[in-house]
């Protein structure tokens, strides 16, 4: 057994066995050749028409480094999110993604207004001046959510045991958000593996 298959199954077992006696989905995500895969956003909506509450979190969006940061956010629909700039240069940040289009122009640090996000989906972030500046925001319909680490584990806490569908989304992925049912047990955490097919890197222009 290697040490990287020792991490991962530590890590997902020390997800699965902490909180005992609560709801909750502890879930390990791997690539095509079952490489752990980070910033992937899993989230679980109970099947069946079941009323789910509005837990709405404000998060923050860095601009540090000439880079966003994190490169990944996840927020319930209806949540805000902020902007603050901690560079020495401004910057222009705007989104052209269905789910949100608005634009912030020239300014630093946290004047901007928070932008809030009514409608589920993707939303991809980019900066007018720095054309290098990329980060990507998943807006769900659920309060039950979280984000792999580097392991690629991830633990969902829910309020009951019960049936739900589990998404789980990477920003390089092919294809639309990969879906399961699970039957999630009332005490502990039910584990679920997930594999996801990415897209192949993009070809390098400068490459001769």
């Amino acid at each position: 057994m290697n040490a990287l298959f020792c991490s991962i199954t530590l890590a997902a077992l020390s997800l699965a066995g902490s909180a005992a006696g609560a709801a909750a989905i502890a879930v390990q995500v791997t690539d095509n050749s079952g490489k752990p895969l980070a910033d992937v956003v899993v989230s679980a909506a109970p099947d069946g028409n079941a009323a789910v509450p509005q837990t709405l979190k404000a998060a923050e969006i860095e601009q540090r480094g000439l880079k966003f940061l994190p490169l990944v956010s996840v927020i319930q629909t209806g949540s805000k999110i902020s902007f603050p700039n901690f560079d020495k240069v401004k910057h222009h940040i705007y989104s052209f993604s269905p789910a949100k289009k608005f634009d912030q122009k020239l300014y630093s640090g946290v004047a901007a207004a928070p932008q809030v996000f009514d409608k589920a989906g993707t939303v991809v972030l980019g900066c007018n001046i720095h054309d290098g500046m990329v980060a990507y925001i998943r807006v769900v319909d659920t309060p039950f959510f979280a984000r792999t680490d580097a392991a690629g584990v991830a633990r969902i806490e829910l309020p009951a045991a019960g049936k739900y569908t589990l998404s789980s989304w990477h920003f390089n992925m092919a294809g639309a958000a990969a879906e399961q049912s699970l039957a999630v047990k009332a005490e502990g955490a039910t584990a679920a593996s997930v594999r996801l097919a990415l897209k192949a890197p993009a070809a390098d222009a400068a490459a001769p």
